[in-house]
């Protein structure tokens, strides 16, 4: 499981796991809209993180980045390291 922790959002961390194929598994926003960030969470599970990621980078809401727009930034990284 990864933790990252998200900047400049109502939630604080996001956790998740992606398996040896790519595919992303088991989000977890802690903190923030509950119930819009178990819909992002149902969402995306079981999809590529490629394909995740331009769907949800650059969504703006609060200080120019939003929840989903660290999901994507956070998967980002994750794959960059």
């Amino acid at each position: 499981m990864v933790t990252y922790s998200t900047k400049g959002t109502c939630s604080k961390q996001i956790i998740f796991d992606v398996d040896d194929k790519g595919i992303v598994h088991g989000v977890k926003f802690i903190g923030g809209c509950s119930g819009n960030l178990q819909g992002i969470a149902k969402l995306v599970e079981g999809k590529p993180a490629t394909e995740i990621i331009p769907l949800l980078k650059g969504i703006r809401c609060r200080q120019n980045t939003s929840c989903p727009d660290q999901l994507a930034r956070a998967l980002e990284e994750y794959l960059n390291a």
